[in-house]
């Protein structure tokens, strides 16, 4: 018999296998650093810090999160954000966020069944000509998970991967970053 999609050949034709998401929750502090060279200075101060009032005047990559369903910016007691300026122009910006985004789930082999959850993120409007996002630290170790962060109430995280790609619109070409998160049950 013919079996499409995510089906799998049985013994008595097709076996369906659904494909099933699950919305995961992270805390996460997002750093980008980036140069401008608009922003040199000189003088004896090495390193500027901008207070939040002073951050909306200066241009930010316009960044989303692709599979993010909801994505929260801390505010308490102050909005959680760091911005600073080298004498060079590079700029480092760090957000705290909470992030919940959609993870694929084959359940083929439950209960001991593993998954990769991607977190996916690049630019909303500047195509690739304008704007690259590179993993800073290299693909080992730009994502950094904390030990007491790895232990899940139905998994353990085992490992986490990254990748990037560029892919096609009708506006442009886009980088798109993507982390993966291992779970293993």
């Amino acid at each position: 018999s013919r079996c499409s999609g995510d089906s799998v050949p049985g013994t008595d034709g097709c076996s369906i296998h659904k494909r099933v998401f699950i919305e995961y929750t992270m805390d996460v502090f997002f750093r980008q650093t980036w140069t401008d060279e608009r922003l040199k200075f000189g003088g004896p101060t090495e390193i500027l810090s901008l207070n939040n009032l002073m951050v909306s005047k200066i241009w930010t990559p316009d960044t989303f999160f692709r599979n993010g369903k909801k994505s929260i910016a801390h505010n308490m007691t102050t909005p959680n954000k760091l911005f600073r300026i080298m004498q060079n122009g590079t700029i480092l910006y760090t957000m705290r966020l909470t992030i919940n985004a959609d993870c694929p789930m084959r359940l083929v082999n439950f209960p001991m069944d593993g998954h990769a959850c991607p977190l996916k993120f690049g630019s909303y409007a500047y195509p690739k000509s304008e704007i690259i996002y590179t993993w800073k630290k290299g693909p080992l170790y730009s994502v950094e998970v904390p030990e007491e962060s790895s232990s899940l109430l139905q998994y353990d995280l085992i490992g986490q991967t990254v990748s990037s790609e560029t892919i096609k619109s009708n506006t442009g070409e886009y980088v798109i970053m993507t982390v993966y998160f291992h779970l293993q049950r």
